[in-house]
C-alpha cells in the first residue's frame, strides 16, 4: 500500500481529490467562499493538467474526485473534464444548477451511465428564503433543472449551506426534495463557514484546520488542505490552509498533506460535518 492510502485506511486522510475547475459564476452569493460573481476572473484549471494529476492520484489510491468553483458549468469544456475524470474514479461535481439550460443540457447528455453525481445548491423551500442568499430567480431555476437531470438518470444530490433553520422551512424543503425522488440520504446540510465573501458579511461558523476534513485540493493557485481552504477575501487569497504552491507533481502536495496530518494529536476528528 502507498502511504497515502495507509493513511486512508487509518481515517487520517480523506480519499476524494478536489479540483478548483474555475473562480467566476453567474452568481454573488452572500456566503461564498471564493467571492465568485460574473465579475471574478476565470483562473481556469486546464483539461490536461487536471487529467495529468488525476491520472497520478489513481496512481496514489484515491478513490474519488470532486470538482467545484465558481460555478464549473459555465466552463465550455466542462462535460469533457468531468467524463475524462469519471473515466478513471467516480465524481462528485458542486453546481448552482441555474445554468442547466440549451446547450449545456444537451452538453450533460453525454454524462448519463457515467459515474458522475451533480450536488445543487438549495438553502430553502421556497424562493423568498432561497433568494435572500443567493439572488433573485435562483430557487426557480433549480426547481426547473432538477427534474431534467432526474429524468435523464444523472444522480442527484441536493446541499443546503446555512445557519439555524427554521423546523418548518427544513421540513419542507427535506419534503421538496422527496417529491424529486432524491432520499434524505442525498440531501446534504452544511454550515455556513466564515470565510470568503462569508467573513465579510458577518456569516458562519470559524473553522481552521482541525475542523475541515483533510482532503486534498488543487488549484491554480496551489495545493489546499481542504475544499475550504483556497477562499478569497476582499480579492486576497486566503493561504492559512495552503499546503504547497506546487500541484505537479502530485507527491509534492501529497506528502505535504501527510506530514501536516500526522502532526494531529491521536484521535482527533474533524469537528465539521462537511461533505
Amino acid at each position: 500500500m502507498t502511504r497515502f492510502e495507509n493513511a486512508l485506511e487509518a481515517g487520517i486522510v480523506g480519499g476524494r481529490l478536489w479540483f478548483y475547475s474555475n473562480y467566476h459564476c453567474n452568481l454573488a452569493c452572500v456566503y461564498c467562499l471564493t467571492e465568485s460573481s460574473p465579475a471574478a476572473r476565470r483562473r481556469l484549471f486546464d483539461r490536461g493538467s487536471m487529467l495529468r494529476l488525476a491520472e497520478q492520484a489513481l496512481a496514489k489510491g484515491f478513490t474519488s474526485f470532486g470538482v467545484t468553483g465558481g460555478e464549473p458549468f459555465l466552463r465550455p469544456d466542462i462535460v469533457d473534464v468531468l467524463l475524462d475524470l469519471a473515466a478513471l474514479r467516480p465524481v462528485l461535481v458542486l453546481s448552482n444548477a441555474t445554468v442547466f439550460r440549451g446547450r449545456v443540457l444537451d452538453e450533460m447528455k453525454r454524462l448519463v451511465g457515467r459515474p458522475v453525481t451533480i450536488q445543487m445548491s438549495l438553502d430553502g423551500a421556497t424562493p423568498d428564503h432561497n433568494d435572500e442568499m443567493r439572488g433573485p430567480e435562483n430557487f426557480a431555476r433549480v426547481i426547473e433543472a432538477i427534474p431534467h437531470l432526474v429524468e435523464m438518470g444523472i444522480p442527484v444530490r441536493i446541499a443546503t449551506t446555512g445557519e439555524e433553520r427554521d423546523p418548518a422551512d427544513a421540513a419542507a424543503l427535506c419534503a421538496l426534495h422527496r417529491s424529486f425522488g432524491i432520499s434524505d440520504e442525498h440531501h446534504i446540510l452544511r454550515p455556513i463557514v466564515n470565510r470568503g465573501r462569508a467573513a465579510t458579511n458577518g456569516l458562519g461558523v470559524f473553522a481552521t484546520a482541525a475542523d475541515l476534513p483533510p482532503e486534498l485540493t488543487l488549484t491554480v493557485d496551489g495545493a489546499f488542505w481542504s475544499p475550504f481552504g483556497p477562499t478569497v477575501q476582499n480579492g486576497r487569497l486566503d493561504l492559512d490552509l495552503l499546503l504547497t504552491r506546487t500541484t505537479n507533481p502530485l507527491d509534492v502536495p501529497l506528502d505535504a498533506m501527510l506530514r501536516v496530518a500526522g502532526c494531529r494529536p491521536s484521535g482527533s476528528e474533524s469537528r465539521l460535518t462537511i461533505r
